[in-house]
């Protein structure tokens, strides 16, 4: 049985996926009903970088998002994740893809990101925060590592408003996935299933997306604007680092 560590989210994280990482844009695709791909396409519409930029991917995975975003900006792209195991996954897809030169991956929490202020002109993070301890320290972190005017955009889970379609991704979340998950992958893609919607439904008890939109902008970021999609599985966020900073409490 899989139980969230509060006291160590991120340790969680990197337990709960450190054996998925040959399976993790497939396990993506499967959790989102395969809406994974075009959620992914609305986050990346928001990142204005091109050749000579350097963009930092967060939660990045096998590299996916990375890969993406070197195609489709020609970017200096560097890629952080708390998952080894994943990130060995995502260095043998980005020699596969050629590009090494263009991608650099590195070990990091979202938390505490080994770089210093000003670092980035683009950044974009994946389903990260249901993973840290405190979301609004981590978007404060997130932003100090971007340049003022640099795009920070980002793609999360959701949980639908309308009440028939919460009742249908409930039975989903909690039936469909759990077993799904255990006839793709075995027990790990169980697990993963199986804590899926009770962490998504807790993420927005806790942070409801009003709260994170201006958790966004005392973070210092400005021109926040969000994007709930696929009948509300999805929820794409986006915005402009602001010159100013976070803003400091009295």
């Amino acid at each position: 049985m899989v139980e969230r560590s509060r006291s160590e989210p991120s340790r969680f994280a990197s337990e709960l996926f450190d054996g998925l990482g040959a399976r993790y844009d497939a396990l993506a695709a499967v959790l989102s009903l395969g809406q994974d791909r075009r959620w992914r396409a609305a986050m990346l519409e928001r990142v204005e970088a091109g050749p000579g930029s350097r963009v930092l991917d967060v939660a990045t995975g096998p590299a996916g998002v990375a890969l993406a975003i070197q195609r489709r900006t020609g970017a200096a792209v560097v890629g952080v994740d708390v998952t080894e195991a994943i990130l060995r996954r995502g260095q043998r897809n980005v020699a596969e893809a050629g590009r090494d030169h263009n991608i650099a991956l590195v070990v990091g929490k979202g938390e505490q990101l080994p770089f210093p202020d000003a670092a980035f002109d683009a950044l974009t993070f994946t389903y990260l925060l249901r993973y840290v301890a405190d979301p609004a320290a981590t978007l404060a972190e997130l932003a100090r590592v971007v340049r003022p005017g640099g795009t920070i955009s980002s793609l999360e889970f959701h949980l639908p408003d309308r009440l028939a379609w919460r009742e249908l991704w409930w039975g989903y979340t909690r039936m469909v996935l759990p077993v799904a998950g255990a006839l793709l992958g075995g027990r790990e893609w169980y697990d993963v299933g199986r804590f899926l919607g009770p962490s998504i439904e807790a993420h927005y008890t806790s942070y409801p997306v009003p709260w994170i939109v201006n958790a966004w902008r005392e973070a210092g970021i400005e021109q926040v604007g969000a994007r709930v999609m696929s009948l509300g599985g999805g929820l794409v966020m986006w915005g402009a680092r602001s010159g100013a900073g976070p803003r400091q409490s009295a």
